[in-house]
């Protein structure tokens, strides 16, 4: 499965953005996905997750009431819409696919079968 990352860019603190992650897999819809996001000198870390058909959302608390993920799986794609973005959101933002019959935690980066190329998102303050 090969999923295709994309939306990123340089933004000012407050600033909105919508990533997308596109795949051309007819099985997209029955994976679970999650954004996950590595700034510069830090490790991978789960932003959230969604389930396979987009019913169950899991958000990091440092992400919480500012970004939404959601999937249109008739598109084949994820999204991440992040207002209030802030200079610590600056990162390289990854989408993750897994099997949605998974009853591993959607923050356990393990989990995921596939990954994406990553975009880069910098926010200034």
């Amino acid at each position: 499965v090969q999923l295709q990352a994309s939306g990123g860019g340089l933004v000012q603190a407050g600033d909105s953005l919508r990533l997308s992650c596109a795949t051309s897999a007819e099985t997209f819809k029955y994976y679970a996905m999650g954004w996950f996001r590595q700034a510069p000198g830090k490790e991978r870390d789960f932003a959230c997750g969604i389930n396979w058909d987009g019913d169950i959302t899991n958000y990091a608390e440092s992400v919480k009431g500012r970004f939404t993920i959601s999937r249109d799986n008739a598109k084949n794609t994820l999204y991440l819409q992040m207002n209030s973005l802030k200079p610590e959101d600056t990162a390289v933002y990854y989408c993750a696919a897994r099997w949605g019959t998974s009853p591993r935690p959607m923050g356990d980066m393990n989990s995921y079968d596939f990954w994406g190329q990553g975009t880069q998102v910098t926010v200034s303050s």
